[in-house]
């Protein structure tokens, strides 16, 4: 997984047309990695505010409205790709734009018998 992070303040500074430029470049670069057999699914998330945050205590769920890490940077949208290697993971990481004004986290994931397909 290919998880974006950077600072919503400073993209929003950027401006609508290189926000809207980026958008492009992700679209672009999801339909080259499916054309090589890579790309599994992709997405921009809402802002950070549009979040809730739930932990269970003791069997009680506790429901917090919007971002509750102390960072500047949140996860902004992600990539679930196929790679070979994490390498192959990091290379495609570097192609995206995401990268530009943040960063891209890339992390393995845990393959679990039994989940649906």
């Amino acid at each position: 997984m290919l998880l974006v992070h950077h600072d919503e303040a400073a993209f929003d500074k950027i401006g609508k047309e290189k926000q809207q430029q980026m958008l492009a470049e992700s679209v672009q670069l999801t339909h080259r990695l499916h054309a090589d057999g890579r790309y599994l699914s992709a997405s921009p998330l809402q802002p950070a505010a549009t979040a809730a945050i739930v932990r269970v205590r003791e069997g009680k769920s506790f429901v917090t409205d919007g971002p509750f890490i102390e960072t500047r940077e949140q996860i902004a949208g992600y990539f679930l790709i196929h790679a070979k290697d994490r390498d192959e993971a990091i290379a495609i990481a570097a192609r995206v734009p995401g990268a530009r004004i943040g960063t891209v986290e890339v992390r393995p994931l845990i393959e679990i018998t039994g989940l649906p397909a």
